[in-house]
């Protein structure tokens, strides 16, 4: 029993007639007999009564009928589903990402809501170390990382490049320079971030190689709980650059440069390779790709090997 003898099955039924069935489905009338009796055949019941000239339904018959129905309209139902999926006016789009990171997507999902008001957007907060183990094993559709990724099943886009800003307060002495040199942070109480990081590893050892004591006297769980710290005295911290552009724009904080601790970060799309993405994740990457384009600086759609 398959779809299209239904369709057969109920159009007979609806028409009363084999003949004016046969002309509704443009077959002819031998064909149209040919599918009802494989139909009975497959159901070891006979559907019309036969002795009727007008096509009178058997018990059988009319018990099929009502499913029959139901699910033809499933079909119908899956069909405009899917129109509703291609026109995306349905779907959902999972994405994987940190405190950071979360801040480049921002911008974006206000293009992407504007452009595609009906997909549901679900940002799930995850350590950027477990975000690759996440879209391996499917958890997670699209995962944003501040590295590229080693796996060689994963596809990355590098999507913006970022920079390790060292912020201070307003009042404090430094904010006065136009760039510092490591040497002169010895003295500083750094507020710092407590996850382990690749950038993290990177300013120790920095700081290391050039002799100079790296104080980290306070450790706090958040960004935002960071800068808001540097913002009221208490000691100074290097952060994303991304984090902090609201603060140093209205003078809440000041970024100065420092010639040893000029570390580019690069942030990345990432997907799995070969993977059939959902129609809401092309039209994301489709939004990432024109939103790039009209924002240039540091935002960038470069797709790696």
């Amino acid at each position: 029993m398959d779809l299209f003898q239904l369709e057969t099955f109920l159009t007979v039924a609806q028409e009363r007639s084999f003949s004016r069935a046969a002309t509704k489905l443009r077959r002819t009338q031998p064909a149209v007999s040919q599918v009802i009796r494989k139909l009975e055949e497959s159901l070891a019941e006979p559907l019309f009564d036969r002795s009727s000239r007008d096509g009178t339904l058997t018990d059988a018959g009319l018990l099929l009928q009502e499913y029959a129905q139901k699910l033809l309209n499933l079909r119908a139902d899956a069909q405009g589903a899917l129109v509703e999926l291609r026109q995306m006016h349905r779907g959902r789009l999972n994405i994987a990402a940190n405190e950071f990171t979360c801040q480049y997507l921002l911008p974006l999902l206000d293009d992407f809501r504007h452009r595609c008001p009906m997909i549901k957007v679900a940002v799930q907060r995850s350590l950027a170390s477990r975000i690759p183990d996440d879209l391996l094993g499917h958890g997670t559709e699209l995962g944003i990382l501040g590295f590229k990724p080693e796996d060689s099943r994963l596809r990355s886009i590098v999507v913006y490049r970022d920079e390790l800003a060292f912020i201070v307060n307003p009042q404090h002495a430094l904010a006065r320079v136009k760039s510092a040199h490591i040497q002169q942070l010895g003295v500083e109480n750094f507020v710092a971030h407590n996850v382990p990081s690749p950038y993290r590893v990177k300013v120790i050892q920095a700081f290391k190689r050039y002799k100079t004591p790296l104080n980290m006297s306070v450790e706090l769980p958040t960004i935002e709980a960071i800068k808001t710290f540097v913002a009221m005295g208490n000691g100074v911290a290097l952060v994303p650059k991304i984090c902090v552009q609201r603060e140093l724009n209205n003078g809440e904080l000041v970024h100065v440069p420092v010639r040893e601790l000029q570390f580019e970060r690069k942030l990345r799309l990432v997907h799995r390779k070969g993977a059939s993405l959902s129609h809401a994740a092309r039209a994301f990457l489709d939004v990432a790709q024109s939103f790039t384009e009209s924002k240039g600086g540091a935002y960038l759609f470069h797709r790696e090997t």
